[in-house]
């Protein structure tokens, strides 16, 4: 379930997701807490005494976040427990503004895994550039990391290789290997609403071809398949072979961003296109039931369309959407909108803790 609020658990709304639904995760990040917290006063009794106790605002809402996941976790433990650690995961965001800080991003990470305090959560830590060694000395500690923001295939096979020499390191700091999980969220749809505007672009420019508009709503999937491959490559080479003898887990890839954006597209395409073993996919609530209604799984999607998908990829270069400019596009907005986010849940608790009446956490 790509959702967390406060009412979603008090109301059991969760547990039977859980139960009904099959949810075996949950997955949030600023912009779900933003909404969350603006819209609702199940938060009011725990900002009244938060301001009571003159808490300031980054303890504040790392208060408020850690509090729904950590309840999260302990909703999902039976299922962490029946599968021996790889599911029943809950996964909390680091503050997004630390993006391009590696240094302060570890430290957050720490000290968000300190606060969780549950073994079935995963912290997430953006895959920029400067995130690519956080990831690594996480992991090194023993913390369960999901790799947030990938979109491109360099950036996933680096995120890789940062997991591998973190638990490299691990290893040789005695660390329990078995221990650590870890997710890579590659991000879906967010692709295609980029590819598709440049395709709007060139056909503006030097008008509509029957090429052009074949490539629409393909690259998002083309490159989630591509991904897979490389994740394949990596967790069958000799490095990995010997981190798996001394326990480790693989990094699975998660589809991330995967409720569909234009409607006139089959609401389950990227569930449906991306059915693969060892695969997550967090899907908003809506997803999930439009899936229990009438997606078509029906077995791996995704290996038997490697040529295809890279066919997309090059094609695409050919009619000139250039896939780095691309990514590094998708990849400066996805990091500005959680940025934009947390602000907005920073101002949204600044004013509960205020007493603003219009703010519902303040109520």
């Amino acid at each position: 379930l790509d959702d967390i609020s406060r009412a979603r658990l008090t109301s059991g709304n969760l547990a039977k997701l859980i139960k009904e639904r099959y949810v075996v995760g949950v997955t949030s990040n600023p912009t779900i807490f933003a909404k969350a917290v603006s819209d609702a006063d199940d938060y009011s009794e725990q900002v009244k005494d938060l301001a009571v106790r003159g808490v300031d605002l980054e303890e504040a809402v790392r208060a408020i976040t850690t509090y729904d996941v950590r309840w999260a976790c302990d909703e999902l433990r039976d299922v962490y427990d029946r599968t021996n650690g790889q599911d029943g995961r809950v996964s909390i965001e680091v503050d997004p503004r630390l993006a391009h800080n590696t240094e302060a991003t570890i430290a957050e990470a720490r000290a968000l895994w300190w606060l969780v305090d549950r073994a079935n959560a995963m912290i997430k830590i953006p895959a920029t550039q400067e995130g690519l060694a956080a990831i690594t000395a996480a992991t090194a500690e023993g913390i369960s990391v999901n790799v947030t923001l990938i979109f491109s295939l360099d950036r996933h096979r680096a995120v890789m290789d940062a997991y591998l020499s973190g638990l490299e390191q691990a290893h040789s700091k005695n660390v329990d290997l078995s221990s650590i999980r870890s997710v890579a969220s590659f991000f879906v749809s967010r692709i295609d609403t980029e590819v598709d505007k440049r395709l709007d672009a060139l056909s503006d420019r030097d008008g509509s071809s029957d090429e052009v508009e074949a490539l629409r709503s393909k690259a998002a999937i083309a490159n989630a398949r591509l991904a897979y491959q490389s994740f394949e490559d990596v967790f069958s080479s000799d490095r990995w072979s010997a981190l798996e003898a001394a326990g480790a887990h693989r990094q699975r890839p998660l589809w991330a961003s995967t409720s569909v954006k234009d409607p006139d597209l089959p609401d389950t395409m990227y569930v449906d296109g991306l059915v693969a073993p060892d695969t997550v996919n967090t899907m908003p609530e809506a997803t999930i039931d439009a899936t229990a209604d009438h997606g078509d799984i029906t077995g791996d999607t995704v290996t038997p369309n490697y040529d295809d998908a890279q066919q997309v990829i090059d094609r695409l270069e050919k009619v000139g959407v250039s896939y780095d400019e691309m990514v590094q596009a998708v990849e400066d907005e996805g990091v500005d909108k959680f940025a934009a986010s947390w602000k907005e849940l920073q101002d949204t608790v600044e004013a509960a803790l205020e007493g603003d009446p219009d703010v519902e956490g303040s109520k």
